[in-house]
């Protein structure tokens, strides 16, 4: 029986991000999703693994989704993996080839790819960090108390 608590995502992508996250928290990563890395990107899910290594996911819910997406490419100098999350439905044959791919659905996810290494630069490296932490501290505190956000102007 499915847990009365568990309430499903409104968009297709964000049940996608859903299932890659749980997916990834059972590999050891920890996850973050709609993280801004440099002004104009916005990727779906950053994950940052047990050695420190940061992978992208871009997860595309549909053929139309994935040709309107013009900013993929701007992710790649900003994690050391890049994959790309879909659904079962969706033709594959379409994406890019050399990065990962991540086969998902609302609850659960598989790497059926992993795609090539690409090391992030130290510097680059500590300033992705330092944002994903300061992101997933500030999502934790706005949880724990709503009427930050108001009383921050924000």
């Amino acid at each position: 029986m499915r847990d009365p608590l568990d309430t499903l995502p409104p968009l297709p992508g964000q049940r996608l991000q859903r299932g890659v996250c749980r997916a990834l928290r059972q590999a050891d990563f920890v996850t973050v999703e709609e993280l801004v890395p440099a002004p104009g990107l916005r990727v779906d899910v950053m994950a940052l693994g047990p050695k420190g290594e940061v992978w992208i996911v871009e997860c595309k819910s549909g053929r139309a989704d994935f040709q309107a997406d013009r900013k993929w490419q701007g992710y790649l100098e900003w994690c050391d993996r890049f994959f790309w999350a879909v659904d079962a439905d969706f033709p594959v044959d379409i994406l890019p080839p050399g990065h990962g791919l991540i086969l998902a659905d609302a609850y659960d996810a598989e790497i059926l790819r992993v795609g090539p290494a690409s090391a992030l630069a130290p510097a680059r490296r500590k300033a992705v960090v330092q944002s994903f932490a300061r992101h997933a501290a500030l999502r934790l505190q706005m949880l724990r108390d709503p009427g930050l956000a108001l009383a921050a102007g924000g």
